[in-house]
């Protein structure tokens, strides 16, 4: 049998992923960042550094 008959087809997924990140609280990496280009951060214990590239990219590390 398809596994496509056993679930929600590829279409299907995408509408409710959508429809799940329309509704995740959302903030501006600027309002996070303000002005620096490296961020600590503090989650379970463990430090986490999110920093800016010179190409203006994301990275998150431990």
């Amino acid at each position: 049998m398809p596994r496509e008959s056993l679930s929600e087809s590829p279409s299907q997924r995408a509408q409710s992923a959508a429809a799940m990140r329309a509704d995740l609280p959302r903030i501006d990496s600027n309002a996070l960042l303000r002005g620096y280009n490296l961020l600590l951060i503090d989650h379970a214990g463990d430090r986490y550094i999110l920093r800016m590239t010179r190409n203006n990219k994301l990275i998150l590390t431990k």
